[in-house]
């Protein structure tokens, strides 16, 4: 399923993170997934929320830099070699992956992962093909 992703940029500094968590929570926007990748000076936090578009406004008015970004989340099976199995559907259609990262918890034996390629359709028709 294709779905969007905010990525937020923070400087590297203590407290930068707890104040994006802290305007969502007070805003009562959910956090379905998050990911950190960092460099020297700055983090991108990439989250996966209930409500993007309103969680994005809300994170610009209070001076963040966010861009919305289209991912595909998959169902993975929640076994050893579950996540095999999805790569070896994605590496068999010729789809590189530019990123994952997990969401949090899973539902009746199914992990969830979000996957960042250039052709979210492509993927998404896959998947949903392939699994």
């Amino acid at each position: 399923m294709i779905i969007h992703q905010l990525s937020v940029f923070l400087e590297n500094r203590p407290g930068q993170l707890c104040n994006v968590t802290e305007l969502l929570a007070q805003n009562h926007v959910d956090m379905q997934a998050l990911n950190i990748a960092e460099t020297a000076d700055y983090g991108v936090l990439r989250l996966i929320v209930d409500a993007p578009q309103r969680a994005a406004s809300i994170l610009r008015e209070h001076g963040f830099i966010v861009r919305e970004t289209p991912v595909v989340q998959a169902l993975v099976p929640d076994k050893p070699g579950g996540l095999n199995e999805v790569l070896r559907i994605i590496a068999d259609a010729d789809i590189d992956i530019e990123y994952m990262y997990s969401v949090l918890g899973q539902q009746n034996g199914l992990a969830y992962m979000i996957f960042r390629v250039a052709d979210t359709e492509k993927l998404d028709a896959v998947l949903k093909t392939g699994i």
